[in-house]
């Protein structure tokens, strides 16, 4: 297997047709590794994410690097919660179209996270992979990818930036960004952040890659 997810964009292809989808690729970039998306999502695939969980949605957290912990942290703002893999007829089929689109085992992802950001919300600059700190959160190997899904779209803010490239990626609703980090330090440059949202909200989703069977 290849050490990292990575779709099918050899040859410069306008789109991916998978699960009935027209998938456009509207950008790549290789430092950092990055791949966006339209259409990867259809309108009403985005209200059922965000309906089917609304009404359970919680603080967000982080990982305490110190203890492995899942704590609260000024750094992100959001609220949020998890589907588990497969949960749902909707997640399942959204899993398998994210795995093929990826070539990456469905078994290898967690579950899908759906965040919601309000006004002046925000994620400051992180990565998503951990670190040696955070050997508790390491059962079924490091993560190697991610897939953030946009469920909506913000009237202004609320991108996806990666400050060491210069490059955001607008939250557009049906979109999704894909970058990948093969290995957990700064020479992925996957350093990024939710920036604030300024008017409206924000609803995403997120799936991590895992290197091994989660």
């Amino acid at each position: 297997m290849i050490s990292v997810p990575e779709p099918s964009v050899a040859g410069a292809p306008s789109y991916l047709h998978i699960d009935g989808q027209d998938i456009k690729v509207v950008a790549k970039m290789n430092l950092p590794r990055v791949v966006v998306f339209d259409n990867f999502l259809s309108y009403e695939e985005c209200e059922g994410l965000i309906s089917g969980i609304e009404h359970k949605i919680l603080q967000s957290t982080v990982v305490d690097d110190r203890t492995g912990t899942s704590i609260q942290h000024e750094a992100r703002t959001s609220s949020g919660s998890y589907y588990t893999r497969g949960q749902t007829e909707l997640v399942d089929r959204i899993e398998k179209r994210i795995a093929r689109l990826l070539n990456w085992p469905i078994e290898y992802g967690e579950g899908m996270q759906v965040l919601k950001y309000e006004v002046g919300q925000q994620y400051k600059p992180h990565n998503d992979y951990f670190t040696t700190h955070s050997g508790v959160h390491l059962d079924g190997g490091q993560r190697v990818g991610t897939f953030l899904m946009y469920l909506n779209t913000p009237k202004k803010g609320g991108g996806t930036s990666f400050p060491n490239s210069g490059l955001e990626v607008a939250a557009q609703a049906g979109s999704a960004l894909f970058f990948s980090y093969k290995d957990a330090d700064d020479s992925s440059m996957t350093l990024h952040a939710g920036t604030p949202v300024l008017a409206g909200e924000k609803w995403v989703a997120t799936k991590w890659l895992r290197r091994s069977k989660f």
